[in-house]
């Protein structure tokens, strides 16, 4: 009797695990988004396992780099003060997977900009995503600014990208206008990244 395809059903107990599986189902040419969503969702997060990456800073969001996937995916933790927020940003045509991890954290999605850069963006949505919710983007599905809505509690992500990306564009809410931005690593495997490299104008 024949059986039909079915997606094999992951469920990692610890953020280890979710690391190999991941390396399996980006091992290949193609990737199935919907199967690293569902994955990365069914991790059920656990501070013990990610505090060694999770290092915050007063003044801006930062981002820790948890694994280089064989060249296939970065995969990071995005640390989030309070009130914290990234500016509206595209993901130079990469997949972007972004799990709770700690907190909330609200998504509000644009439509690009015209072709010339000149106007207000449109806002499409605004949401806000809770622990172990993983939200998935693309530049065919638009642009998205992400932030810390709470002014007491702090907040944790896990973010998957592939291919890997340094560079990204940042756009003016008022007028659209378009800047080619180089993105930085706070840390790397849970070891402060030294001073002179770390700076950027803005973290994606």
């Amino acid at each position: 009797m024949d059986h039909p395809m079915q997606t094999e059903v992951w469920n990692p107990q610890t953020l280890k695990e979710l690391i190999q599986i991941l390396h399996q189902l980006f091992s290949g040419d193609k990737v199935n988004a919907a199967e690293v969503q569902t994955l990365m969702e069914s991790y059920e997060s656990n501070p013990e396992e990610w505090s060694q990456y999770a290092q915050f800073d007063q003044f801006r969001y930062t981002r820790n780099l948890v694994d280089k996937g064989n060249g296939k995916f970065n995969l990071m933790v995005l640390c989030w003060g309070e009130g914290h927020g990234s500016s509206i940003h595209d993901h130079t045509d990469s997949h972007c997977f972004m799990k709770i991890l700690q907190g909330n954290l609200k998504e509000t999605l644009f439509d690009w900009p015209n072709k010339r850069g000149t106007g207000a963006m449109l806002k499409k949505s605004e949401r806000v995503l809770k622990e172990n919710q993983c939200a998935y983007i693309n530049d065919s599905i638009g642009l998205h600014r992400v932030e810390n809505p709470s002014h007491t509690e702090t907040a944790v992500s896990l973010h998957l990208y592939s291919p890997p990306f340094d560079t990204c564009s940042t756009f003016d809410q008022r007028t659209g206008h378009k800047q080619k931005v180089k993105m930085t690593f706070y840390s790397q495997f849970g070891e402060r990244t030294p001073f002179e490299l770390s700076v950027s104008h803005e973290n994606n």
